[in-house]
């Protein structure tokens, strides 16, 4: 996981749909994407770019709409 401070100077993208507090926010450190909520203080999901390549290809195909 990586340190809260390496963490701050990386670029965060969030959805353009988001409203509120109701989002996650997604940057690309090497060859690591990590995943928080939106609020800064949260804690920090690190995924290989393979992992998320398959998530995001899942996600166009609708395997998680049902969730």
């Amino acid at each position: 996981m990586p340190s809260d401070a390496s963490a701050q100077n990386l670029n965060w993208l969030v959805s353009f749909s988001c409203e509120g507090d109701a989002c996650v926010a997604v940057a690309r450190k090497g060859d690591s994407v990590l995943i928080r909520r939106i609020n800064p203080e949260g804690p920090i999901t690190e995924f290989t770019m393979e992992e998320w390549l398959h998530f995001i290809a899942g996600a166009k195909l609708g395997d998680f709409d049902n969730i």
